[in-house]
């Protein structure tokens, strides 16, 4: 017997398509300088809320420290990850460095603000091996 489906407010419902899409993006500024004060970390989550708006995705969580950002971002399956990774950095890099330049101009030196790098991680739903033990009880056909 399977399971009973409990709905999830996070499931969204296109036209051929029933999603939940949540990743874990961490950014680090370039050499992981200490660039990130609290004023700096409230302004980038500022300015990575209105990308994600505009890229049809919401930015759920967004924390950071003095050399690292942490965001949760729900996106539809249209939405390539690595594309929106590439405008939340550079959007970001942009404002900061304009709106920040002397202090950034202290830490940073050049026209990079963020490291090339991230890390990425897909979350939420069930845990990996509850996933597989409910595909390997599905029923074969006859």
């Amino acid at each position: 017997m399977s399971p009973r489906w409990e709905p999830n407010p996070d499931t969204c419902r296109g036209r051929s398509v029933v999603h939940t899409l949540h990743a874990h993006l961490v950014f680090v500024p370039k050499y992981r300088r200490n660039v990130f004060t609290d004023e700096i970390l409230t302004r980038c989550e500022e300015i990575m809320r209105e990308v994600c708006t505009k890229a049809n995705a919401e930015l759920r969580e967004f924390n950071g420290e003095a050399d690292h950002v942490h965001l949760l971002i729900h996106y539809p399956p249209q939405v390539r990850l690595s594309a929106l990774v590439g405008t939340l950095k550079g959007v970001s890099a942009h404002y900061l460095r304009k709106e920040y330049a002397a202090h950034i101009k202290r830490h940073l030196w050049g026209d990079h603000f963020w490291s090339p790098s991230y890390f990425a991680a897909s979350c939420g739903g069930a845990p990996l091996t509850v996933v597989k033990e409910y595909i390997e009880n599905q029923k074969r056909p006859g």
